[in-house]
């Protein structure tokens, strides 16, 4: 969603980078056009106006002018300030300190993703070591309750048998007895939405806040939307005073406004942010990680934890002892392609490393990571255990089956053997060199990288 928001910024950046010593009207210069950038994003006007004030009184003060580096010490202010935009200093954790089971309710319009963010929520629950009951409320829309019982079956998660017809309010008390005497500790409330804000809507989940009292109301808003999505979050907020706010499709092309401007405009947390359809692509929002990724800055916590939350301690330490044993074979190598891509996408991953995704935009028609290990991974597959385990062995013949099988060409297959027998002698080298030996390849003029 902010490539286009990256590049502008970047471009506002480097002018003042060739100015060297910067004046104020070199300062005023660039917040006019970063207050371009914000509006051309659909930022909300007023919290446009203040926030390019904020930054150009942080930037024309003595220490920044007379900084031998102004033009970085000018972006770490707008990152600073963006973080602040966003809510930097929210506490974004769910509040399910009461006696279980404790009730999360989502509401929004109709379309911006509640049914798919409730399953995604329980699921990152579940890895929190909670039991979570999901409780389809959306009688109106039958489709509704069939999808959130086919993702619980999906996900394991227990749902609440509704019936098209029942009470919303009733489903959600029968719900929480069935919750209390089946030891779940959480209840989501899938809610009904609609099209436009109606007086009936508000009603009905006025009642069911009345009769359950949520520890959490979290608004689900499409961040496609951009500044509708702020005023709808106002006017549900008017009547539920809900906590919290979900933004979904922030991997879209949208243009970030909502992102930018629900947290000044709402004094309401960004809580969680949908970066895609799989039911793991939840995020917890994080206003200075997201303020980093929106410059190019990169995002190495959020990777860490990605890392972390993926990759099975256990898996990992098999795989290191596979490679000892072993060594660095093409079947250790798509192994550990498999567990990279249980963090996600390639692409995504690859923007969260300061100075990659510039890169990738410079590479210009370079092969999309995704598709490019898809095809390393098809030609791998396509070759027998005794091949992936000892290239060597593989001849012209058996170069040409493996290309039929992978659907590739000769060229493809020989240039993967080529960088895996770089790769080789590479990890041979950090074997002999031990723990510094990574640091000296990382440094020494290329990315360190393979592939």
């Amino acid at each position: 969603m902010f490539d286009n928001l990256t590049d502008k910024f970047d471009a506002v950046f480097k002018k003042l980078s060739g100015k060297g010593r910067l004046t104020e009207s070199h300062v005023d210069e660039a917040m006019r056009e970063v207050r371009l950038v914000l509006l051309e994003a659909d930022v909300n006007f007023k919290v446009v106006k203040d926030f390019v004030a904020a930054v150009r009184e942080r930037a024309v003060g003595t220490d920044v002018l007379k900084s031998l580096t102004p033009a970085q010490q000018v972006i770490k202010i707008v990152r600073d300030e963006l973080g602040r935009l966003m809510g930097e200093g929210d506490n974004a954790a769910l509040d399910l300190a009461a006696q279980p089971p404790v009730p999360i309710m989502l509401c929004g319009l109709q379309g911006a993703g509640k049914t798919t963010t409730c399953g995604k929520l329980a699921l990152q629950l579940r890895r929190d070591k909670r039991d979570p009951l999901l409780v389809p409320a959306d009688i109106y829309r039958p489709a509704a309750i069939e999808q959130l019982k086919t993702l619980g079956r999906q996900l394991g998660v227990a749902v609440f048998d509704t019936q098209p017809g029942d009470d919303p309010v009733s489903i959600c008390e029968q719900a929480r007895e069935f919750a209390r005497l089946n030891g779940h500790d959480t209840l989501i409330l899938d809610t009904a939405g609609r099209l436009h804000i109606d007086s009936e809507l508000m009603d009905e989940l006025g009642r069911i806040n009345d009769a359950l009292q949520p520890r959490e109301i979290l608004f689900v808003a499409d961040a496609m939307t951009g500044q509708d999505a702020v005023n709808v979050v106002k006017s549900f907020d008017e009547k539920l005073d809900i906590t919290g706010v979900v933004l979904t499709k922030l991997d879209g092309d949208a243009r970030g406004g909502a992102a930018l401007s629900v947290r000044a405009v709402t004094g309401k947390p960004i809580k969680f942010v949908g970066m895609g359809e799989k039911m793991d692509a939840l995020e917890v929002f994080h206003p200075d990680r997201m303020a980093q990724r929106i410059l190019g800055m990169g995002d190495v916590l959020s990777l860490i934890e990605k890392a972390e939350a993926a990759i099975d301690k256990d898996d990992a330490a098999r795989m290191e002892k596979k490679m000892r044993k072993e060594g660095f074979t093409l079947e250790t190598f798509r192994d550990q392609l498999q567990m990279v891509k249980k963090m996600g996408s390639m692409e995504s991953l690859m923007k969260m490393i300061p100075g990659a995704g510039k890169a990738m935009k410079k590479a210009g028609g370079m092969q999309l990571p995704d598709k490019e290990l898809k095809r390393i991974e098809a030609i791998i597959g396509s070759m027998t255990p005794a091949e992936r385990n000892n290239h060597k062995m593989i001849n012209g013949s058996r170069r040409l089956r493996i290309a039929k099988g992978s659907g590739t060409r000769i060229q493809d297959v020989n240039q993967l053997l080529k960088r895996f027998t770089e790769a080789q002698k590479m990890m041979k080298k950090m074997q002999k060199m031990g723990p510094k030996g990574l640091k000296g390849l990382m440094g020494g003029g290329g990315n360190g990288l393979p592939f």
